[in-house]
């Protein structure tokens, strides 16, 4: 019982626009860091915000709370006097999604893949919580969706995002700057913790470790990443992140092929050398193996 609670406050983290109650979001500060001439990343609560700003406006990636709302617009206000035009939602969780509504009404245009629209428009359920998550609003939907990929062209720069296979989710998109040379990875990076894995919404470890593969195969060296949650990042630490989801998958994989029950896979640690380097996150070591128990077993 103790694990799913702990399991269900994570996933509240990461996608319950009713987890609004339980944060104050008067503390949060908004930070803004300067990756690239023009591309900054913002951090505060909720996933990371991937910023363009230039002499075409502003384009940001993801849009955290609506708490946070002018917050962010102040943190933008320090480097760009310009509008902000456009939003893509890296996928639909409320931590990234939660400010489309009041960006929405100042006339932004907000897009992404065809299966977060899906997933705002009605009300979702995630099984291993028994937890209902509302339909949003239309005016925060996006206005523009994709299937496979879809392009900017602003700032002096070419803006690519692809759409991954289900890896956090069934509608997670990479974004990549290709002059500025920053890649923005949404949730299916998270850096220098376990992640959450969104079974619920067609997640699954193997489609995040493709989605890592994915980033890995783009850019160079000096690309810089934003993830969806951890500090920036560069490719070592996304291989680290990578290797990490593979052995997990691994440790886990033996166990689940040997018939025992989830608890038994918990009290064997299957991931003990991976914990004091990953488990530190929101994401403790039995709510990340329940997640590779889950997935690989089918138990979804």
């Amino acid at each position: 019982m103790r694990n799913k609670l702990v399991l269900a406050a994570a996933f509240a983290a990461c996608a319950s626009l009713p987890a609004f109650a339980q944060q104050d979001f008067s503390k949060v500060e908004v930070k803004t860091e300067k990756l690239a001439d023009g591309v900054f990343m913002l951090t505060g609560a909720g996933g990371n915000i991937g910023v363009s700003a230039g002499a075409d406006g502003v384009f940001l990636i993801d849009s955290q709370y609506a708490p946070l709302t002018d917050k962010i617009k102040a943190a933008i206000a320090t480097i760009s006097d310009k509008p902000v035009r456009f939003v893509l939602n890296t996928h639909w969780h409320g931590d990234h999604v939660g400010g489309n509504e009041n960006l929405g009404k100042t006339g932004v245009v907000i897009v992404a893949h065809d299966n977060v629209r899906k997933r705002m428009s009605s009300e979702q359920f995630i099984k291993a919580f028994n937890s209902k998550v509302p339909p949003s609003p239309a005016i925060a939907l996006p206005l523009v969706t994709f299937v496979d990929s879809v392009s900017f062209h602003l700032n002096g720069d070419d803006v690519d995002a692809f759409h991954v296979p289900p890896a956090h989710t069934d509608g997670d998109a990479i974004v990549y700057f290709r002059k500025a040379n920053v890649l923005h990875m949404g949730d299916t990076f998270f850096n220098g913790m376990y992640p959450f894995v969104d079974l619920s919404t067609g997640g699954s470890i193997a489609g995040t470790i493709g989605a890592c593969e994915r980033g890995l195969s783009m850019g160079d060296a000096s690309t810089r990443l934003i993830p969806g949650h951890g500090p920036s990042a560069n490719k070592a630490d996304l291989k680290a992140f990578r290797d990490m989801l593979a052995a997990s998958r691994d440790a886990v994989a033996p166990l689940v092929k040997a018939g025992k029950t989830l608890d038994e896979v918990k009290a064997a640690k299957p991931t003990a050398t991976l914990d004091e380097k990953w488990g530190k996150g929101f994401m403790k070591p039995d709510s990340w193996v329940s997640i590779v128990y889950a997935d690989l077993s089918g138990n979804k």
